[in-house]
């Protein structure tokens, strides 16, 4: 085990998912401030109405961004491993807890249809979207779960399902159905929208 500075936010940081931080309160800023000086990890763990979770993912700062003259930041960081909070601690003006490493399980790894499955499911949200440059990881990339699950918005609940499954096998069968549903939503708003725009109404099927 370990003890790691904590970072509760409304939100979850997948590994390698990059996000931006615009850091004001002064307690980050003093764990930020040691992460730059130091190069040390810090963990990003969702807090919501239901609580600190368990599970969070170990951050690094890969960009100081912009320091304001009053010590705010603006910082892009990024996923790591995760882990599970063991215990929490005191003693620093930020929170911080023992962890320790939380890793898939051992077992089967996903099978090439199985991942092909998945990114085919991830392109064809990226058409019905129709996104301009959709980057698709490559199929041997490593925690292929994680890097496509880190380009689509499921909201907090859902990427922290995700982040707890401990098999990659499970989180690509998970994504297929999650990838099929927002393009099912995105394919029905799209139809919803021309004929609102054809001729003023809706009609209900």
């Amino acid at each position: 085990m370990s003890e790691i500075g904590l970072f509760p936010l409304e939100l979850v940081l997948l590994p390698s998912e990059r996000v931006p931080l615009h850091i004001f309160e002064d307690r980050y800023r003093e764990l930020i401030g040691e992460s730059l000086a130091d190069g040390t990890e810090f963990g990003i763990v969702l807090e919501d109405d239901d609580g600190l979770r368990e599970v969070g993912t170990r951050t690094a700062v890969v960009e100081l961004v912009h320091e304001f003259d009053d010590g705010r930041m603006n910082v892009l960081v990024e996923g790591r491993s995760r882990f599970r909070v063991v215990e929490l601690t005191d003693g620093r003006a930020y929170r911080t807890a023992e962890v320790e490493p939380f890793e898939d399980d051992d077992g089967e790894l996903p099978t090439d249809a199985e991942t092909d499955r998945t990114l085919e499911a991830f392109r064809q949200l990226a058409a019905i979207a129709e996104a301009d440059e959709v980057d698709v990881p490559a199929a041997g990339e490593t925690l292929l779960s994680f890097q496509l699950a880190a380009r689509v918005d499921f909201g907090t609940v859902l990427k922290q399902d995700l982040l707890e499954l401990q098999s990659e096998r499970a989180r690509l069968d998970r994504l297929v159905e999650l990838l099929g549903q927002a393009a099912t939503a995105l394919a029905r708003e799209r139809e919803v929208r021309e004929r609102a725009s054809g001729n003023g109404k809706v009609t209900r099927d």
